[in-house]
């Protein structure tokens, strides 16, 4: 009996839609129907010969079996993607300097980095981890060629809407009781220092509530926020990319709405060299699986 071939395009289909948590947000994001989708599972679990998701509510997990599938599928799906990139730019060299938020750092970087490297070994990149206003500082004197950022109106600046980001209260578990805050009193806050769009949108939504507020601690370093606020000294605004496991959105319904915040791939120069060009392609792959993204259409 001939060996089973499982087939890459459908296992795309498998891993996006359980990344998301929505294979109807997978259809969306891979440009196909609901139905193909459909198709394309049907299709997996009877070359596996059993049942790879189960219903919990509303939504689809994987069965045990379907987890081990899962890490294997990711797998494969790499090692296709490594060798894709290796035979598409076999004779790119030269430098690309990257900028993004410390947000993106822990996760994205290594992951863009080690892929781009692997494929492209004659190309230098050379990597910076920056506060938004300083990235976008940064591209437009040249001092970068491609950098992620949040959006910012009126940046005379090419590049790429990726979509948008819910912005959240982030504290402790436990809520605001965690920090000590009685109604009526201002709420502490723990933002980077000025100027930050989150901070602004933070202060504007509390202003525009007429809720009272201090700031509780101030910091020029991501880190330096996440670790103020698991000390429980205040509640800050991020989206839930990089969130550390200690930390949690907040539910307290006293907290005012937040907006969402757009996010963006921006160039330096009209058009990119080869080598920029391709490590851009590869963010946009790898976001493309942020379940945090809402797509732009």
């Amino acid at each position: 009996m001939g060996r089973l071939n499982l087939d890459l395009d459908v296992l795309r289909t498998y891993v996006v839609g359980i990344e998301l948590g929505s294979f109807a947000q997978a259809a969306d994001r891979l440009g196909r129907s609901t139905s193909a989708v459909s198709a394309q599972l049907k299709k997996l679990e009877m070359q596996a010969g059993t049942p790879l998701l189960r219903k919990a509510g509303r939504g689809m997990l994987p069965t045990e079996a379907g987890e081990r599938l899962l890490a294997y599928a990711r797998r494969l799906l790499a090692l296709n993607d490594e060798a894709v990139d290796a035979l598409r730019g076999m004779e790119l060299a030269g430098a690309v300097r990257l900028g993004m938020q410390e947000d993106f750092g822990e996760r994205l970087l290594p992951d863009v980095l080690g892929r781009f490297a692997r494929a492209h070994p004659r190309v230098h990149i050379e990597a910076r981890i920056a506060r938004n206003v300083e990235l976008l500082a940064q591209l437009q004197r040249g001092g970068l060629d491609l950098a992620l950022t949040w959006a910012v109106e009126g940046v005379p600046l090419r590049g790429t809407e990726l979509g948008e980001m819910a912005m959240r209260w982030i504290g402790l578990s436990g809520g605001l009781a965690a920090v000590g805050w009685q109604p009526g009193e201002p709420l502490p806050l723990v933002m980077f220092e000025s100027p930050c769009l989150m901070r602004s949108a933070a202060t504007a939504a509390l202003d525009r509530a007429g809720m009272p507020w201090r700031l509780a601690f101030s910091s020029p370093s991501l880190g330096g926020v996440w670790a103020a606020v698991a000390a429980g000294l205040g509640v800050t605004v991020r989206t839930e990319v990089g969130l550390p496991a200690t930390l949690a959105p907040l539910q307290d319904a006293v907290l005012p709405a937040l907006p969402s915040i757009g996010l963006r791939l921006l160039w330096s120069e009209a058009t990119p060299s080869p080598a920029c060009q391709r490590l851009g392609d590869i963010m946009l792959e790898q976001l493309a699986g942020l379940p945090q993204l809402s797509r732009a259409d």
